[in-house]
C-alpha cells in the first residue's frame, strides 16, 4: 500500500525504527514491532545511517517487514555518497520485495570530507527527481519545522522544501515540541503554492541526555518550559511520564490543527508510544 494513497483516504498513524546493530538489539526491535503491530498503524518507517552506513541492515528490516505482509514499510534513503547505480540496485531489491514507499533524504555530510565517496547526487531534490523519473514508488521528503540546521535562512529553507514537495507526494517532519512550529511551516508552504500533506513527527522524551543531543543534530529547540519540567526528575519512569504527557498534548493539538496524521519516533521501544496512543484513544479505533 502506498503512503500517498493512505493519506488520500484519511489520517495516517505511523511508527519509526532504526536498524539494529547487534543480536540483542534485533531481538528488542522484534519485540517492539510485535507490541506495536496490534495498534494497526498505517505504516512503519526504517531509518538509514549516514553515508549508507546501515544500508544492508535497513534493507533487511524493510524487506522482512514487506514480506511479512500487513503493515507496509517505508524505507529511508540518503543521496550523499551514493552513485545512481547503487541507488538503482537497492531500489531493484525493494521492488522485488514489494516495497512501494521511499523517504528521500539528503543525508549528513561527514566532518571529514575524505570519508565522502563519489556521489551522483548533491541534494535530496536530486534523489527525488531520480526516483520520480525511474521508479514507480510513493515518495516522501523530510521537513524541519524549525529550519534545517544548515539552512542559511528561513526563506531558503522553505523555498527548497517547496521544490522537493512539488515533486514528492508528502513530507514528514523532524520532531518539535510546540504546535506553532508546525502550523507556521504549513502556512509558509501554502504561501508558496504547495499543499501536499505534511505529517508531523512526534518524539516522546524518555532520556534527557539523548533528547538534547538529538535536538542539536536536527535543529529542534527544547523550550525552556520543557527543560524546567524535566530538570525536576532523574528517575527514568518520571522522565518518561513527563515525556508522554507532553507528547500527548502536542499530538492532540496537532490533530486539532488539521494535521494529516502523526508519525512517532519510537527509538525501538514501544512503551511511550503505546501510552500516547492510549491517551489519545487511538488504540480503541
Amino acid at each position: 500500500m502506498r503512503i500517498a494513497d493512505l493519506l488520500a483516504r484519511g489520517r495516517t498513524y505511523s511508527f519509526e525504527f532504526f536498524p539494529p546493530k547487534t543480536d540483542e538489539a534485533q531481538a528488542q526491535l522484534a519485540t517492539t514491532i510485535s507490541e506495536l503491530a496490534p495498534l494497526k498503524p498505517s505504516f512503519f518507517s526504517v531509518t538509514y545511517g549516514a553515508l549508507g552506513s546501515t544500508r544492508t541492515r535497513t534493507r533487511d528490516v524493510v524487506v522482512q517487514l514487506a514480506r511479512s505482509g500487513g503493515i507496509p514499510p517505508m524505507a529511508h534513503l540518503t543521496c550523499v555518497g551514493h552513485l545512481r547505480s547503487e541507488i538503482d540496485l537497492l531500489l531493484g531489491e525493494y521492488k522485488a520485495a514489494g516495497v512501494e514507499n521511499i523517504l528521500a533524504l539528503g543525508g549528513d555530510v561527514p566532518a571529514d570530507p575524505s570519508q565522502l565517496g563519489p556521489s551522483d547526487f548533491t541534494h535530496a531534490l536530486d534523489l527525488v527527481e531520480h526516483l520520480r523519473e525511474n521508479f514507480d514508488v510513493s515518495i516522501g521528503v523530510a521537513a524541519h519545522p524549525e529550519l534545517h540546521p544548515r539552512s542559511p535562512s528561513r526563506e531558503s529553507d522553505r523555498t527548497h522544501l517547496a521544490a522537493k514537495l512539488r515533486r514528492a507526494d508528502f513530507a514528514m517532519t523532524q520532531f518539535f515540541f510546540e504546535v506553532q512550529h508546525y502550523t507556521r511551516l504549513v502556512d509558509e508552504l501554502a504561501a508558496l503554492g504547495v499543499h501536499k500533506p505534511v505529517v508531523p513527527g512526534v518524539m516522546p522524551v524518555t532520556n534527557k541526555g539523548q533528547i538534547v543531543k538529538m535536538a542539536q543534530m536536527s535543529g529542534a529547540a527544547i523550550p525552556g518550559w520543557l527543560s524546567d519540567r524535566l530538570a525536576k526528575f532523574d528517575d527514568p519512569a518520571d522522565i518518561r511520564r513527563v515525556g508522554v504527557e507532553v507528547a500527548t498534548k502536542l499530538s492532540s493539538e496537532l490533530l486539532a490543527a488539521g494535521a494529516p496524521g502523526l508519525h512517532f519516533y519510537t527509538l525501538n521501544r514501544s512503551t511511550a508510544t503505546r501510552e500516547i496512543y492510549s491517551n489519545l484513544g487511538l488504540d480503541r479505533g
